[in-house]
């Protein structure tokens, strides 16, 4: 019986684990290419998360700028 049962759960695993690979056809990866699919796309929205990081952890750069903590920069 409980061998029976972990079979199940392994073919239903099995099953979970090849259903997740996607073929992405080449007239589909236009609209992923698009620049709005961008994390970055909003240069004001990326200026107001990191105003927003600086606030909250009182720290500056850690993306390309120096400085520290300690409100010295």
């Amino acid at each position: 019986m409980k061998t029976k049962h972990l079979l199940c759960l392994l073919a239903l695993g099995a099953a979970c684990l090849v259903s997740g690979c996607q073929h992405v056809s080449p007239w589909e990866r236009g609209a992923l290419a698009d620049p709005t699919m961008r994390v970055d796309a909003d240069p004001g929205g990326k200026m107001l998360a990191e105003h927003m990081w600086f606030s909250r952890e009182a720290a500056s750069g850690g993306r390309g700028v120096g400085g520290g903590g300690c409100g010295c920069n």
